[in-house]
């Protein structure tokens, strides 16, 4: 607001004062000395008042203005009718006599909502006549170069004025061209180019310049939709057939391209194998004529021990056979030297035997009851009571327990009675 009184007070310093000084020196001379000072009062009190009328009158009506952001700011001279663009910076303006206009700088959108739905009140028509609601989206943006030209015919609204009535004057004739199925889906992208194409050169006419042209959500009548989601279930069905047999034909020739590069594989792997075995022969056939002189030593080498192993068998044959023979009139002669031996031991057992019982004989003559002695000595550890009658006088002790009171009753001897013995 400071800013805007500083200029106000300098403008009317340069507009008014100075040219009311000039004045006023003219009427000084006009006038002379005698009524100087009553016209000097007046014309005070006239230039004060004149003043504060200015002054209020550039309170209210600033004689500047300036450039926002993203906006861009144009003058037109009401007098010459001569318009000036300004994208930044101060203005000067007079009341009266400039006009100012804003425009946005930035990208602006029409969007036709009563043509957004099939059953709006204002559709679009399909090549069959039927109504097509679609989502339209138009941005557009003000040309900066004939901007000044055409401010003066530009009307308040442009999105109504100006972009609306171009837009119904190119989308319902060219939707009009095509059918519903287009619309919804096959060519949706050709009728947006096209619409761009149309649209462009109507909107450059009047000094707009056309950012894009999208189509959005397409609305259908209910029962069209419904059959025409049928046909297009069924034609993604059919696609959807179409790409399993090229998958299945992509796979018949992977197959195909598989079995022919295994095939090749297997014929350089033969071909390798084959010139590894002629290479390996001619290898073994290089090697063995170096093995051959080798193994012919190695022959007559295995000979020559054999011979020699042969003598070494039968020297140790005969040396066996003679150790044999060695060991044989050995033990003959041992057995010889035993025998002798034997034949004298018994020799001299006899001797000594004969000499025993020689004594003995004489000793039991001599002591008849030593037999006696000896025989109970001999049965001492077999018997444990003997009971025996008292033998006749002159007879063994043992005679009635061997039996010999039978011979001696047979012979004419009394009995004896006996009592009994206990034996074990």
């Amino acid at each position: 607001m400071a800013e805007r009184f500083g200029r106000a007070i300098t403008f009317i310093r340069r507009a008014v004062s100075a040219p009311l000084g000039r004045l006023m020196g003219r009427l000084k001379v006009v006038l002379g000395t005698v009524g100087q000072r009553v016209w000097q009062g007046r014309a005070r009190v006239v230039l004060g008042i004149a003043a504060l009328a200015v002054g209020c009158a550039l309170f209210r009506h600033p004689p500047t203005a300036s450039v926002r952001r993203n906006e861009i700011l144009v003058r037109t001279n009401a007098l010459t009718g001569a318009s000036h663009a300004y994208s930044a910076g101060t203005v000067l303006r007079f009341p009266g006599l400039h006009e100012i206009r804003r425009y946005p700088l930035r990208d602006q959108v029409y969007r036709p909502l009563e043509a957004a739905r099939a059953a709006g009140p204002a559709p679009f028509q399909s090549k069959e006549g039927l109504s097509v609601g679609v989502d339209l989206t138009v941005r557009w943006a003000i040309d900066r170069s004939r901007i000044a030209q055409r401010s003066r015919e530009y009307p308040d609204n442009l999105n109504t004025d100006l972009v609306e009535p171009a837009v119904q004057g190119v989308v319902y004739p060219v939707l009009a061209r095509h059918t519903v199925r287009e619309i919804f889906s096959s060519q949706r992208q050709q009728i947006q180019h096209e619409l761009a194409d149309e649209l462009g050169p109507k909107l450059a006419e009047l000094g707009l310049i056309l950012r894009g042209v999208d189509l959005g959500h397409v609305d259908l009548p209910a029962d069209y939709r419904a059959e025409l989601e049928k046909l297009l279930a069924e034609e993604l069905a059919t696609e959807k057939i179409g790409f399993t047999l090229q998958l299945k034909e992509a796979q018949v020739k992977e197959t195909q391209l598989s079995a022919e590069a295994d095939k090749v594989r297997r014929q350089k792997a033969a071909e390798a194998a084959g010139a590894e075995q002629v290479i390996a022969a001619r290898a073994q056939a290089e090697t063995m004529q170096h093995i051959l002189p080798y193994k012919q030593k190695q022959i007559e080498q295995r000979q020559l021990e054999a011979e020699a192993e042969k003598r070494a068998r039968i020297r140790n044959a005969e040396g066996a056979a003679e150790g044999r023979r060695i060991e044989a009139r050995g033990e003959a002669e041992a057995r010889q030297h035993l025998a002798d031996a034997e034949a004298y031991r018994l020799e001299v057992v006899g001797k000594s035997n004969a000499g025993q019982m020689e004594r003995e004989g004489a000793l039991l003559a001599r002591y008849p009851l030593l037999i006696q002695k000896t025989l109970a000595d001999k049965l001492s550890d077999k018997v444990q009571v003997i009971i025996a009658p008292t033998p006749a006088a002159g007879q063994f002790v043992g005679a009635n327990l061997l039996g010999l009171e039978g011979r001696a009753a047979g012979n004419g001897a009394a009995p004896t009675a006996t009592p009994g013995v206990e034996r074990h």
